[in-house]
């Protein structure tokens, strides 16, 4: 299975001029590149080879919602993908399953495909609750999608703290078994760079990464890309 590398640049970096620079590193197929939405329409400029997402929708298709962008919106600028469901979002802005779920739909019916986020904190790990977690956040998604499930461990994401690859192999194999036909491919995210990389994709066999912090380095995701799709 081709594998797949989302660069996701949170609200990184701080000009246009540094997001086109950015994107001209970055600039191979097989990879996604999900900048802030007002960078969008100027990475898309830049790049030949990757392709544009974003970093989050709003439910609705129009109206009176002030500071948002729709999947509709999204669609006419070219974004193909969508981060949906992020820890940091579920965390600071108290995003629940079903607003996810909503976001998810909105995005399905104009043929966006959503990457959703799951993964547990370290507390819910400790107490042994991290499957019966992933399992309630992956059970929002319809059957026979398109969409792309990208497990993050919340304790590992920008933690530097990155999880061991065979904790990670095992989580892939409960979703990949317990949720067959609900997704196209399952990648991994926390912590990732250019040392560990390896191991999540050929020891944990996930179908590609998440890269957070690493994607903004353009040396260090350039060791992520060759290592990851060549």
């Amino acid at each position: 299975m081709e594998k797949l590398i989302v660069a996701n640049w949170k609200m990184n970096p701080e000009d246009v001029s540094k997001a086109r620079e950015i994107a001209f590193f970055s600039d191979q197929g097989g990879v996604i590149l999900c900048p802030p939405v007002i960078f969008l329409n100027e990475v898309k400029k830049e790049i030949k080879k990757a392709t544009i997402g974003a970093q989050d929708v709003f439910w609705e298709r129009k109206g009176s919602f002030t500071g948002e962008t729709s999947a509709l919106m999204l669609k006419n600028i070219g974004c193909k993908y969508v981060i949906i469901g992020h820890s940091e979002r579920r965390r600071n802005l108290k995003e629940d399953n079903s607003i996810i779920e909503k976001k998810m739909k909105a995005l399905i019916e104009e043929g966006i495909t959503p990457i959703l986020c799951i993964g547990e904190t370290r507390e819910e790990r400790d107490k042994k609750e991290a499957e019966k977690i992933v399992a309630e956040q992956l059970s929002i998604i319809p059957k026979s999608t398109e969409v792309i499930i990208a497990y993050e461990p919340v304790w590992a994401i920008g933690s530097g703290d990155s999880c061991d690859w065979e904790l990670a192999k095992e989580m892939r194999s409960f979703i990949s078994d317990s949720f067959k036909g609900r997704f196209s491919k399952i990648l991994y995210g926390g912590s990732v760079n250019s040392e560990n990389c390896s191991d999540y994709l050929e020891k944990s066999l996930f179908d590609g990464l998440l890269v957070g912090s690493a994607s903004l380095d353009h040396q260090e995701f350039k060791k992520i890309i060759e290592k990851a799709l060549n």
